[in-house]
């Protein structure tokens, strides 16, 4: 091996030993010398597993014990399998306390392993960096074979679906498809769309639903290598993969990536050219991670008006996104106010690592007349430093452009003067003064 890779007998004695990393050069020769393809030997998770492994430490229960960061590379370097059973062991921590935190003595019908399945999709999209080439592939042949532009879609993929698969695509009154969007009835080879939805989101159905009779076989492979505790899981995550390949189909990588980089991400018209929604454009966004071809970093949330996180999508090493939405002084909760309008912001966690955000409301379709108008936020962001690819970030990318001092939640924010803290930190006691009234009861 040593003559075959041009090198000493020692080195590869000290390589197989792990005291030595494999550099650059001889992962090349190791791939020429064998024909193995130098992707297959090296997976680099490190940094999300650093990532992960710090955010971890920052848990209140492990308050001034943290390791520095010399300590945590050689965890991951001489005892990976230790460190992969210790994020496991505190993921399924969290996943327990944010079960008890939903269970009430009134709704016992909660469980801990629907949370696990959605905690397991959610781990499994941001293990593959929110990017499935095959999934790519597939979507790019099926736009070939279907053809025409972005406006002849949805025509065309009536008539693919018809010609190559038996289906029949029917527009359906509201009334008619009690409450359901979009059924695909296997027995009668048809599919319903109601007319609730919009152009853009009719296209995106038919695009989801030929995921599911094109590429059944390759989904199934995704979702056993998911590793999906229950069958609803299973099933959760196949209707996510469907919706990669729509998004796929309908913003093709090249196209969209030029695009992105070409307006400097300017979502409205990236939605414009492709036909397809704001909130359909950034959840794509999160997916541009094409080696040699990488878009901005993002993670992606979608809110409720309570609050509630109803999606989220990680194609960052940063933690923001698996559990941020809760903090009133995020700009996401003013979106509502503000609908229609994009609200940017710039943002620091107590660890001081600074984001980039955008946030904006996104409609929902409305089946009955009882229904009041429904609404979400979208935000989208990244890492400061990629906020210069960004249009929406000029005013904010200046030292002296204004920050806002978020935190995850107020049970474990540790920023004592905040004006908008809920609780009182679990971790942490605040000092009280009864002869001084703060700006919240938990100031003094």
């Amino acid at each position: 091996m040593a003559r075959k890779l041009g090198v000493s007998a020692a080195y590869i004695n000290l390589l197989e030993n792990n005291q030595r990393s494999v550099s650059v050069n001889v992962l090349m020769a190791l791939s020429e010398a064998y024909g193995i393809d130098a992707h297959h030997l090296v997976k680099d998770s490190s940094a999300t597993q650093l990532a992960d492994l710090r955010a971890c430490l920052r848990d209140p229960m492990f308050a001034n014990q943290a390791p520095d960061i010399s300590e945590l590379r050689a965890a991951l370097d001489h005892a990976p399998t230790v460190v992969k059973l210790f994020l496991q062991l505190h993921a399924n921590h969290e996943a327990l306390q944010h079960s008890m935190r939903k269970l009430t003595r009134d709704d016992a019908s909660g469980s801990v392993q629907a949370v696990r399945a959605e905690t397991a999709i959610y781990t499994f999209f941001r293990s593959h960096g929110n990017h499935f080439p095959p999934l790519e592939a597939a979507a790019e042949a099926a736009r070939d074979a279907i053809g025409g532009a972005n406006d002849d879609l949805y025509a065309n993929l009536k008539r693919h679906l018809k010609q190559a698969y038996g289906l029949q695509v029917t527009l359906a009154p509201v009334e008619e498809m009690e409450q359901a969007l979009r059924v695909f009835d296997i027995a009668e080879s048809r599919v319903l769309i109601s007319e609730a939805l919009d152009p853009v989101n009719r296209t995106f159905q038919l695009a989801h639903v030929l995921a599911l009779v094109s590429v059944s076989a390759l989904l199934e492979t995704l979702i056993t290598d998911a590793n999906i505790p229950t069958e609803t899981g299973q099933e959760r995550c196949r209707v996510e993969l469907a919706n990669y390949f729509a998004a796929a189909l309908l913003m093709p990588y090249d196209a969209i990536f030029r695009t992105a980089e070409d307006t400097r991400y300017d979502l409205d018209r990236i939605a414009t050219r492709f036909a397809v929604s704001f909130e359909q454009v950034a959840q794509r966004l999160t997916t541009l991670q094409r080696k040699g071809a990488e878009g901005v970093p993002f993670f992606f949330l979608r809110i409720d008006p309570a609050g509630n996180v109803t999606k989220r999508f990680n194609a960052t090493p940063f933690t923001l996104a698996d559990q941020g939405g809760a903090c009133p002084v995020w700009n996401l909760h003013s979106a509502f106010a503000a609908p229609d309008t994009i609200l940017p912001q710039r943002v620091e966690l107590p660890d001081t690592g600074q984001f980039f955000t955008i946030s904006r409301t996104t409609p929902r379709p409305v089946t009955q007349h009882q229904d009041t108008p429904r609404r979400l936020v979208v935000t989208l962001g990244c890492e400061q430093t990629h906020a210069h690819r960004i249009r929406y970030a000029d005013p904010h990318d200046r030292a002296e452009a204004p920050i806002a001092q978020i935190g995850i939640n107020c049970h474990i924010c540790p920023r004592l003067d905040c004006a908008q803290r809920a609780y009182e930190p679990l971790h942490v006691a605040l000092p009280l003064d009864v002869n001084r009234r703060g700006t919240t009861r938990y100031q003094s």
